[in-house]
């Protein structure tokens, strides 16, 4: 019996800004525009946080279970790092607004971009172990964008949003291959949060640290795994996508660290990567969420019908990674694209530079504790899609959070 992911959702907001735009309404150099190889940034409303962007991913995912597969999800893990507490999880509100069975357990994981990948395999490990027979789990990578002019490059390559995904005994979109992984970690201080208002980079030590750990643990991965070999093993790759440029070097390095030319390494790049760019490059670094954001841009674009092997590649500042691997089937195409992750890309409202600038301060609020506000959502009606409910934020009561359908 096979265990990985039986359905995979994204939720990357409602509003977009295209990333020329940002280019030069901040008078970023235009050059770099190319190594950041983006389209657009997904764009955070002040409606908008963790725990909307959790549930508005997770809700298709669920809606489309019968009430018995719904009643098994007995494990509920969020993993972000734009807590809205030191105590309560995100999970616990998660949960609430799912409409989750109440037997079941909540947490709330934290390790940079590399939170829902730890949680996943620990999931995955706890179903295969048959100790509750048929039981699914819920993991959702969701996070907010804390940027405005003072992270530079960083603003324009910063996503929002959250990913959702269900794992059990029927692996429709990815069937893990259990016990093939490998693991690399270590302290170092390459990003931080150190309040809740704003992220801190050493950009330098984190490029170097993400190109260092896929190595190493692409290296455990072949102690793990006998005859496995970064060139052939894997028909298609999936990445961490900080930026697109950056699984570009890193594709590279390992192409060159197996004896590949540089023609080779552009061929392969274009055959084996660039499918799994086509999400990234219009959502921006979706956090913990991004590997599984580029799988469900792979799967959505690439041609390929038959099943494929894929590697993948999951990095979190601080630092953790994991490089581990899985195979899709002739329906896991379909069963992405039925969630309409890309149309719902098409749809979010294009918003202007100077309305981003306006929008900005009020967003970046969202993570503040306070004792009592509220957000006059009414204020943002437009901005509001008349297709589908969302959840939305509406303020704190006694520093309890408060939402509603709208």
């Amino acid at each position: 019996m096979g265990y990985g992911i039986e359905a995979l959702n994204v939720y990357a907001g409602i509003a977009q800004i295209p990333v020329p735009a940002l280019f030069a309404g901040r008078g970023l150099e235009q050059e770099r525009l190319a190594n950041l190889a983006m389209h657009n940034r997904s764009v955070g409303l002040p409606f908008e946080d963790p725990v909307t962007n959790a549930v508005n991913a997770a809700k298709p995912v669920v809606d489309a279970l019968d009430p018995a597969d719904r009643a098994a999800i007995e494990v509920l893990v969020t993993s972000t790092e734009s807590g809205l507490d030191l105590s309560k999880s995100v999970a616990s509100y998660v949960h609430e607004y799912l409409g989750l069975s109440r037997n079941c357990r909540l947490l709330e994981v934290k390790q940079a971009c590399y939170a829902a990948t730890g949680a996943l395999q620990l999931a995955a490990g706890y179903l295969a172990s048959g100790a509750s027979p048929g039981a699914k789990a819920l993991i959702v990578a969701t996070d907010v964008a804390l940027v405005d002019e003072r992270a530079a490059y960083a603003e324009p390559a910063t996503g929002h949003g959250a990913a959702a995904v269900l794992l059990s005994d029927r692996p429709a979109v990815l069937e893990l291959d259990l016990g093939a992984f490998g693991l690399y970690s270590y302290e170092t201080l390459d990003s931080a949060r150190p309040t809740p208002e704003f992220d801190i980079a050493d950009v330098d030590r984190s490029l170097f640290a993400y190109l260092d750990c896929l190595s190493n643990s692409f290296a455990d991965y072949r102690l793990r795994v006998d005859g496995a070999d970064f060139r052939h093993t894997f028909d298609r790759l999936a990445m961490h996508t900080p930026f697109s440029g950056l699984v570009l070097a890193a594709h590279r390095k390992m192409m060159r660290e197996s004896g590949a030319s540089l023609a080779q390494a552009q061929e392969d790049f274009e055959r084996r990567v660039r499918p799994s760019l086509a999400y990234p490059a219009r959502v921006g670094n979706l956090c913990s969420g991004s590997v599984y954001l580029a799988l469900a841009g792979l799967l959505a674009t690439d041609p390929a019908t038959d099943a494929v092997r894929v590697g993948l590649y999951s990095y979190g500042s601080g630092c953790s990674a994991e490089f581990f691997s899985g195979v899709t089937g002739p329906g896991s195409r379909e069963a992405v694209l039925a969630m309409d992750i890309g149309g719902s890309l098409d749809r979010r409202r294009e918003l202007d530079f100077a309305e981003y600038v306006r929008l900005l301060p009020e967003s970046l609020r969202t993570l503040v504790p306070a004792e009592n506000r509220t957000v006059d959502v009414e204020r943002y009606e437009e901005y509001l899609p008349g297709d589908r409910p969302l959840l939305v934020h509406t303020g704190t009561e006694g520093y309890h959070r408060t939402y509603a359908w709208r």
